[in-house]
């Protein structure tokens, strides 16, 4: 093996095996399951997974670069924060008209020109729950948010605030860090060089 490579190429030996799966509980919001599953050595045990229905978040930024941010308590780790606002996607709903919808539910603000800025898997050992995250450039206040219990505050935070609210521990969730680091990591990177 070179230096270096600590991975497998995903062949059909490297993979774990599922013998089986078996339900616990089923929601709206998630399924829970044990899975039999055995490791390419042979080992085999039983596994948690939770499934999921995809989510969308959208980092909303004005031309002030302040970024629409949510403040609310958390109670399963009994916990204030600051989150983007988002959430599942209700049935084939397309991922853009969700994100959309979830901003202005929960903030009051109308986001325009959504784009994807990324995908990702918060919790990979134990879940498949796809976030979808999105940004905007652009947003109109439309009124008080019409899901009241989403949010104890609204606010437009500057970015570099918001990496700083990272650190201080009161930016925890997966997507807004994400967001955050990906957005803090774009404005430092130089501009394309002309022609290039």
């Amino acid at each position: 093996m070179p230096a270096g490579r600590y991975w497998r190429d995903g062949g059909g030996a490297d993979r774990w095996t599922i013998h089986g799966e078996r339900v616990v509980d089923d929601t709206r919001r998630a399924r829970l399951s044990i899975a039999d599953v055995e490791l390419p050595d042979g080992i085999r045990f039983e596994q948690y997974v939770i499934r999921a229905p995809r989510a969308a978040m959208v980092a909303v930024l004005d031309d002030r670069q302040r970024l629409l941010l949510m403040r609310r308590h958390r109670f399963v780790f009994d916990r204030w924060g600051w989150e983007l606002p988002g959430g599942y996607l209700d049935g084939d709903e397309k991922p853009e008209v969700c994100a959309v919808r979830e901003v202005e539910e929960e903030t009051g603000w109308r986001p325009y020109e959504v784009e994807p800025l990324l995908s990702f898997q918060p919790w990979v050992g134990t879940a498949d729950a796809e976030h979808l995250l999105f940004l905007a450039r652009r947003a109109d206040y439309t009124g008080a948010p019409v899901d009241v219990n989403e949010a104890e505050q609204v606010a437009w935070i500057p970015l570099a605030e918001a990496r700083d609210l990272i650190t201080r521990g009161e930016i925890v969730g997966a997507g807004t860090v994400i967001a955050v680091l990906e957005l803090v990591a774009r404005q430092a990177r130089p501009p394309p060089a002309p022609g290039g």
